[in-house]
């Protein structure tokens, strides 16, 4: 059984359920930009940008190239790439999800805590390293839809993302 989304891919050209489709990419959209930007409004002020330019460019997209999520997080890089030339601005760690106010203090402080470590190690990879980890846990996408959005091999994502991970792991490690 196909979803939503694989639908609409063979379907494009003829009749789309844009809103299937928007409420089935929309998130994993906001969360590429989350993971690349840490901030919540500049990372739905993008997606809604990212959207924007998918539907105005509607009639461009080619079935025959690329999925249609593949070709959505293209226009998502590209716009991420157009913020960094217009505006690129040093964002504060500080920025964090509002905690659940049912959540134990400390509970609290030490998922902030490990969040702004996290944030820093990740601010200090170099930016194709910081994409990749934004496609790969803020989109969730394969690593098959990585190598279409960027133009590496899939083996070459992987390998880049082991090594990446593997980076964080002992950086996080270390006292």
């Amino acid at each position: 059984m196909m979803n939503a989304l694989q639908n609409a891919n063979t379907r494009v050209g003829l009749i789309v359920d844009w809103e299937v489709i928007y409420w089935d990419l929309m998130p994993r959209v906001y969360n590429f930009f989350r993971y690349r930007f840490g901030d919540h409004q500049q990372a739905e002020d993008l997606t809604a940008t990212t959207f924007l330019k998918v539907w105005r460019a509607r009639e461009q997209y080619s079935h025959d190239l690329s999925a249609f999520s593949t070709w959505v997080f293209s226009i998502a890089r590209n716009v991420a790439v157009d913020y960094y030339r217009q505006r690129h601005t040093d964002y504060s760690i500080d920025q964090f999800h509002h905690l659940a106010a049912d959540m134990v203090l400390e509970d609290a402080v030490e998922r902030q805590t490990d969040a702004a470590r996290l944030m820093a190690l990740l601010a200090r990879l170099p930016p194709l390293e910081q994409e990749l980890i934004a496609l790969k846990y803020g989109a969730e996408l394969t690593n098959r839809a990585i190598a279409g959005v960027t133009g590496l091999s899939e083996s070459n994502v992987g390998t880049m993302l082991y090594r990446i991970i593997r980076k964080l792991r002992e950086e996080w490690d270390k006292p």
